[in-house]
């Protein structure tokens, strides 16, 4: 059906219809889910939706774009704040690494990565989405640097890429059962160095 033929679909140029734009998300969602990332389209999505294709890439410019709205209504990681930066960071990789392993983002994730390594516009997603999420984990060093638990030039988004790329490895090898005592290492050693004492 025609998306002008339904009030509900009704597009509002490039201002989104909410009613619009959660039917559609709610249809990637479920093509997502019936058809796996192979078999994802945006022909799919307007179908599902009865939605026009040209009010799906106004709304999102790429198939990326809309796989990664998606990844982010599905992402449910909680980040703790435990008074101690050690505890926050354990939390949060457990967290993370059990909403990939447990849900289907994290298949979903890895071939948006996979991707962008090919698809300009895929890239320019993604990379836009890690700015975002490396300002957020960002905060949970400047939370500890305000409690003096690190030095005052340290800087958390360095720290934040450091945490990032522990995660991804693990995320891009399949790799999401690290037990608790090896992510506490990882941190132990990122928080505390790996120099010999006295030097």
């Amino acid at each position: 059906m025609a998306e002008d033929a339904d009030p509900a679909r009704k597009s509002i140029g490039a201002r989104r219809n909410p009613d619009s734009a959660e039917a559609i998300l709610e249809a990637a969602e479920a093509v997502l889910v019936e058809a796996g990332y192979a078999g994802f389209s945006i022909e799919a999505v307007a179908r599902r939706a009865r939605a026009g294709k040209p009010t799906i890439y106004r709304w999102w410019p790429s198939k990326a774009a809309l796989l990664l709205e998606v990844y982010q209504r599905q992402k449910r990681v909680d980040v703790p704040d435990t008074g101690k930066l050690e505890e926050d960071l354990v939390g949060f990789l457990e967290n993370l690494f059990a909403h990939w392993r447990e849900t289907s983002s994290g298949s979903v994730f890895r071939s948006l990565i996979a991707e962008a390594q090919t698809d300009e516009t895929a890239a320019t997603a993604l990379a836009s989405y890690a700015s975002g999420r490396r300002a957020h984990t960002a905060q949970i060093i400047e939370r500890a640097k305000a409690r003096a638990e690190v030095a005052a030039d340290i800087d958390p988004g360095v720290v934040a890429d450091l945490v990032a790329s522990y995660a991804w490895r693990h995320l891009l090898t399949n790799q999401l059962d690290e037990p608790e005592a090896t992510i506490r290492k990882v941190v132990h050693y990122l928080l505390q160095g790996i120099a010999a004492s006295g030097r």
